[in-house]
């Protein structure tokens, strides 16, 4: 099986960082899920740290890359003739190949630098956002995608992380603008717009797995049922945050002393992120 796995690994990418094996990811996630074991008790009896500063310049830098992830998928599968509803993944070393295979690189980077939004949340003591949504999705989507770059660096997975950096691309100006202060919270009106944006793209996800499944598309099936599976799974669970947050089906736990306290809101389940 491992001899297998090793010989439809993508080539192109074998060299790359934190792809050749899981085992550096794994032990990322491993290190994740310590510091928000062991955050949350650190912080317990101290107040929260001010770090607007750097929430902005975090922020921005996000907001720049997912731009650039938004850029490059669009501009490789426009450029290349992508077939929207069912395409192929192009192993050579063609330019337009390397750049769509190196667009998913990024894209996999930027879930794993994703990882310190729950940094920010502990040293804010928002521990109420630390939630098994917010877990999941973080721990799926960076073996996710590494499983992508690491055997299908292009082809229709591009899909789902062209609209993912579009996504966030919207969801990190939000949090940027809301970081700058209350004075612009008022003018911040389309959280709900971005919630319901990302329900959108997990329900586009879902149905182009399926359809591709249906039509028997020439894409490796492990993968396509892979991504099918999570993207119901957060659709599943994205919708109920929804029921519960904006229809009032459940009563909502009332936020902490200290999470009153921030000057600084961290819309972590207000605008949930997925990819």
């Amino acid at each position: 099986t491992i001899t297998v796995l090793h010989n439809s690994a993508d080539k192109r990418t074998e060299g790359w960082l934190l792809v050749h094996s899981p085992v550096p990811v794994s032990c990322v996630f491993l290190s994740y899920l310590l510091i928000m074991w062991i955050g949350p008790r650190l912080m317990a009896h101290r107040q929260p740290v001010n770090i607007r500063a750097l929430l902005i310049a975090y922020y921005l830098a996000m907001v720049c890359l997912s731009a650039y992830t938004f850029y490059e998928f669009t501009a490789s599968s426009w450029l290349a003739g992508y077939n929207l509803l069912c395409q192929t993944v192009d192993y050579s070393e063609s330019p337009l190949a390397l750049r769509m295979a190196n667009a998913c690189w990024w894209f996999y980077l930027s879930q794993v630098i994703e990882l310190s939004d729950t940094i920010f949340i502990i040293l804010w003591k928002r521990n109420s956002q630390l939630t098994f949504l917010h877990v999941y999705h973080h721990g799926c989507m960076i073996f996710n995608w590494w499983a992508r770059v690491k055997y299908v660096a292009g082809g229709q997975s591009f899909l789902s992380g062209l609209i993912n950096s579009l996504v966030h691309m919207l969801m990190y100006l939000y949090y940027g603008l809301a970081a700058l202060g209350p004075h612009m919270h008022k003018q911040l009106r389309w959280k709900r717009c971005l919630t319901f944006m990302q329900l959108l793209q997990f329900f586009i996800v879902t149905a182009h797995a399926a359809y591709s499944l249906y039509i028997d598309c020439d894409f490796p099936l492990s993968m396509n049922m892979l991504v099918l599976c999570y993207a119901l799974s957060l659709t599943a669970l994205f919708t109920k945050f929804c029921l519960q947050n904006y229809l009032k089906l459940s009563p909502i736990k009332k936020s902490s002393k200290y999470e009153n306290k921030c000057p600084v809101r961290l819309h972590k389940n207000s605008a949930f992120k997925t990819r």
